[in-house]
């Protein structure tokens, strides 16, 4: 099925010259003169190569038929990443170099949603949102209310990120698996 290039996403999985290519990073660039274009950063699926690419954003390219469902996380070990299909309870093993740095945010009995080619994982995607707990951060000063001031806090998944200076040691928090930030205290 051909799609035009400036549609194309982070997890796509599109094919090039009969080979497949999982598109890491897509950036539709307007300069002020000329054609707009569509760079794409992708890894060839079959040896890990990655490739950079820049199509006009009127190009079409090849997307390949991927089955994407609903995995569990279960858990990781030497030989990768675990997942389970809730609906037949089939066994999938992620590869560590598929799931990078997300797997910091993976979290025992997590859905998250599998793209799969001929029962090959080939990209991986959390969800938005996930809760972790803060292990330790700076005290609050007083006076140090401004409504605009964040702190350095150590999350319990071992990542650092900026919180409120009202979030202490010990509170849950809703964090963004895209980028690591702080949204809101735990509802929980």
């Amino acid at each position: 099925m051909k799609v035009a290039a400036s549609s194309l996403r982070k997890g796509s999985v599109v094919d090039v010259d009969g080979r497949l290519y999982v598109v890491l990073n897509a950036e539709n660039i307007h300069p002020g003169k000329g054609t707009p274009v569509t760079q794409l950063d992708m890894r060839r699926i079959s040896d890990g190569v990655k490739v950079s690419e820049r199509y006009r954003t009127t190009e079409t390219v090849e997307k390949a038929f991927v089955d994407e469902r609903s995995f569990n996380f279960l858990y990781s070990d030497a030989e990768g990443y675990h997942f389970m299909n809730p609906d037949n309870y089939d066994q999938i093993v992620v590869s560590k170099d598929i799931v990078g740095d997300m797997a910091v945010y993976l979290q025992d009995g997590m859905t998250v949603t599998l793209l799969t080619h001929e029962d090959v994982a080939l990209s991986l995607e959390l969800p938005a949102r996930v809760t972790l707990e803060v292990m330790e951060t700076e005290p609050v000063t007083k006076g140090q209310t401004a409504s605009g001031s964040y702190k350095p806090a150590l999350l319990s998944n071992g990542v650092k990120t900026m919180v409120p200076t009202y979030v202490t040691a010990g509170t849950r928090i809703v964090v963004m698996t895209e980028d690591g930030a702080f949204l809101e205290r735990a509802k929980d």
